[in-house]
């Protein structure tokens, strides 16, 4: 046992997955002084759930940390300018959750595509309302920010006859079989312009907050749907509420907000043409198993002094 790196994890609730870590050396709570003892031991963190205040108080208080582990895959409530600077590897859970968020993003296409709020409507009506329907084969979608989570979601719309763009800041050398065509940054407008369905999976950094805004909405057709399996402030909320009450754009499939959770005022609530998931897209019934299981797992590689996976550059965020 002796032999086991020691980890302070960080949590803010009593969640029954803690229990998985009986195997291993390890401190849990949701204060500073309940690492007092243990910082000067310790090899890692994990920051299970909590502040990112409390995540910056433990580190500085470890001397010997060595790998920081992020249960979620967003970084801005994580990173810390100490942090950044310093050589400690930081690691996080993209990829755990991906497959859950591609297909919720499928759902959102197929939820505009089919105009299922009219058909719910109308059954609420009592009404016998026939209508034509879209069909996806054949239309676009970009994906800003082509990371893991928008591979996934390329995969999903690619197996259903969809064109699928994306936006990278360096494309890869190979081809990739789910992608028709790569935009750098600077082609944002010149990708939204061709799409019907425009899937936000970016991380929040300096260079994405706000990147969906005013001129992007008016550079996408009026059919156009946006939807948002990211972070929340990638997407400029109040210029969506614009472009979605004039109908500069049909639609928003939303899963992440600017403010969470949403205020009652908030004028999203009302538009007919939001869908609104409480940041629950990913919330599969073993989603947090399967984020403990994949710390387990770093933990082995860890202390075998193998190379860990999904190690972010502190620098650029992701």
């Amino acid at each position: 046992m002796s032999n086991q790196p020691l980890v302070l994890v960080l949590a803010a609730e009593p969640d029954e997955q803690l229990h998985m870590l009986h195997d291993l050396p390890h401190v849990v709570g949701n204060s500073p002084s309940t690492f007092v003892e243990a910082a000067e031991e310790a090899s890692a963190i994990f920051h299970w759930s909590g502040s990112r205040d409390l995540l910056r108080s433990v580190f500085l208080a470890s001397p010997n940390v060595r790998w920081v582990h992020s249960r979620s895959a967003g970084l801005d409530n994580v990173l810390f300018p100490e942090l950044v600077a310093s050589p400690v590897s930081l690691t996080n859970g993209s990829g755990v959750f991906s497959q859950a968020l591609g297909e919720f993003a499928l759902a959102m296409v197929l939820y505009f595509a089919k105009n299922f709020p009219r058909m719910i409507r109308n059954q609420r009506a009592r009404r016998w309302e026939q209508f034509d329907v879209d069909a996806i084969a054949g239309q676009s979608a970009g994906i800003v920010g082509y990371g893991d989570i928008g591979r996934t979601v390329a995969a999903r719309l690619h197996a259903m006859g969809m064109k699928v763009l994306a936006l990278k800041r360096h494309p890869p050398a190979t081809p990739d079989p789910f992608i028709d065509r790569y935009f750098r940054p600077d082609e944002l407008l010149e990708m939204l312009a061709d799409c019907d369905y425009v899937v936000a999976s970016a991380p929040l950094t300096p260079e994405t907050r706000h990147m969906l805004s005013d001129a992007q909405f008016a550079a996408m057709k009026p059919s156009a749907v946006v939807i948002n399996v990211g972070r929340g402030p990638v997407v400029d909320q109040a210029a969506l509420v614009r472009a979605l009450r004039e109908r500069k754009i049909c639609g928003a499939g939303l899963d992440v907000f600017e403010q969470e959770p949403i205020p009652e005022n908030d004028p999203i609530w009302s538009l007919e043409n939001a869908f609104i998931s409480p940041h629950c897209a990913d919330h599969t019934h073993d989603w947090l198993d399967q984020a403990m299981r994949f710390f387990l797992s770093q933990y082995q590689r860890f202390q075998n002094g193998e190379p860990l996976e999904n190690i972010v550059n502190k620098t650029l965020g992701y």
